[in-house]
This record gives C-alpha cells, sequence and structure tokens, in this order.
C-alpha cells in the first residue's frame, strides 16, 4: 500500500484547513478595508484595524488547528512547516509532497470560494484578496521581516509543542504570534509567513510583486530555527509534526510522543 492510499485524507485536510484560512482572510480584510464597508467607515484608524484583522486571523488560527481535522493532519497549512518537519525527518517525502500539493490547491480554492461568495468587493484595490507585497520600507525589509517572523514562529512550536507541560498550548501560541504579526508587522511585508498563503491571493489578484520573498524567506527562517533547535537540544527531541496531538484518528508522522 503506498502512501497515497494511506494518508489522501490527510493531504486533503491540509488543502481543507488552509482553505478556510484564505476564506478568513478575504472576507476579514474586505469587511475591515473596504471602503462600503460598516466597519471600515466606522473605525478609521488603520492601526486598529490592523489588531482587529490580527484577532481575527489568530483566532481562525487557533480554531483550525483544533480542530478534529487540524489534530488529524497535525494543521501545518504551510509549506515551509512541512519542509521543515521534512528536514527534521518527522514526515515521509511522499506525505511531504502530498501536504505541499493540497495546501497550494487548497489555497487557492479558498480564494476562489471567498471571490464566489463576496463578488467583486474582495477584489477591490483596498483589498486585492488579501494579497501580500512589501511595503514602503522595501525589498530587503520585507525578506528579513518575513525570515526573522518565521524563525521565531518555528522556534515557539518546536520549544512548546516538544514540551509536555506546554505542547496543550502551542496552538494559542501561535494564534498569539499571527494575531501580534499581522497587528505590527503587515506593514513591512503584509505579513505572510507561507509560500501557498501568498501564491493563493497573487494567482487570483494577478498580482506578483516581490513573490519570490514568500518563497524563499519563510521556509529559510524555518529551517534556520530547525538547525538551532536541534544543535540545542538534539534531533532526537522532536517528538512529531502535529501542532497539536490530542488524538484524532492514526499519527501518521515518526511520531514519539507517548500514547
Amino acid at each position: 500500500m503506498t502512501a497515497a492510499d494511506r494518508h489522501w485524507r490527510e493531504w486533503a485536510i491540509e488543502g481543507a484547513l488552509l482553505g478556510a484560512f484564505m476564506v478568513a482572510a478575504c472576507a476579514f480584510a474586505t469587511a475591515l478595508e473596504h471602503p462600503a464597508s460598516p466597519a471600515h467607515r466606522a473605525l478609521s484608524d488603520t492601526g486598529l484595524r490592523r489588531v482587529l484583522m490580527g484577532l481575527a486571523m489568530g483566532v481562525t488560527a487557533v480554531v483550525l488547528i483544533r480542530s478534529p481535522w487540524g489534530r488529524r493532519s497535525g494543521a501545518h497549512m504551510n509549506p515551509a512547516l512541512t519542509f521543515t518537519y521534512l528536514r527534521l525527518r518527522k514526515i515521509a517525502p511522499a506525505d511531504c509532497l502530498g501536504y505541499v500539493v493540497g495546501q497550494f490547491a487548497g489555497g487557492v480554492v479558498g480564494v476562489l470560494l471567498a471571490r464566489a461568495a463576496l463578488g467583486m468587493t474582495v477584489a477591490h484595490p483596498a483589498v486585492q484578496f488579501a494579497v501580500t507585497a512589501p511595503g514602503a520600507a522595501g525589498v530587503a525589509t520585507a525578506f528579513t521581516a518575513e525570515l526573522g517572523m518565521s524563525f521565531v514562529l518555528m522556534s515557539v512550536v518546536l520549544a512548546a509543542s516538544n514540551a509536555p507541560r506546554l505542547a496543550t498550548y502551542t496552538p494559542f501560541l501561535c494564534g498569539a504570534l499571527v494575531a501580534t504579526y499581522i497587528a505590527l508587522e503587515a506593514p513591512l511585508s503584509g505579513m505572510s509567513m507561507n509560500p501557498a498563503r501568498s501564491f493563493a491571493s497573487a494567482l487570483v489578484a494577478g498580482r506578483w510583486t516581490a513573490l519570490w520573498i514568500y518563497f524563499t524567506a519563510p521556509p529559510l527562517g524555518m529551517l534556520l530555527a530547525a538547525e538551532a533547535y536541534v544543535r540545542a537540544r538534539g534531533a532526537h527531541r522532536v517528538l512529531c509534526a502535529k501542532l497539536d496531538h490530542r488524538g484524532v484518528g492514526p499519527c501518521i508522522f515518526r511520531c514519539g510522543v507517548a500514547a
């Protein structure tokens, strides 16, 4: 029996999870940034709208990670995260490929569903399908910010998920970082940390500005975090590739979490 025969459900779940995340991103971006939106009219402060966007997407991330589907697939929702666990030898190459294909496909489907549901309001220049692009500080700043955020996120995931006392809080720590990054960093790079997330918005919007940043900086930042963790703690301390290990179905990873 091949990996595709055994694990296609987890691959599909990864696509569905990122698709749901992208629907939420487009919906919240439209509600907060479209000039005709009542929320936009009521909230004139750009910083406050970013804080609300961050809270909305942080909560979305937590809900998806802790959902039954998220607990089954591990809720990577991000090729950079999946590639990092491949480097850590916690996911088989065939499953890594299945996850990444699922994530890219799911992200695109999610943006297309948002367009179908919201019409062309989500294409407005103020929204643009929630695209990520470098801010006024430029490409170098955006690259550095994406690399730094990804390094911190992966460091937190590894430190928390592999510590018995902290593992339960991993989804909440991830959500808190997403919320904080959107509130504070979005003007620099748009806040992505995710090649599939940026590709999905860029494809549907037809806006490819500096997409290479989002394909290189997040994987590099997460791989550097993994290297630092392995050097400090040892590869044997990486127990699993799930962000929430409360069991829903079998674990497909090279799992070291005690039953």
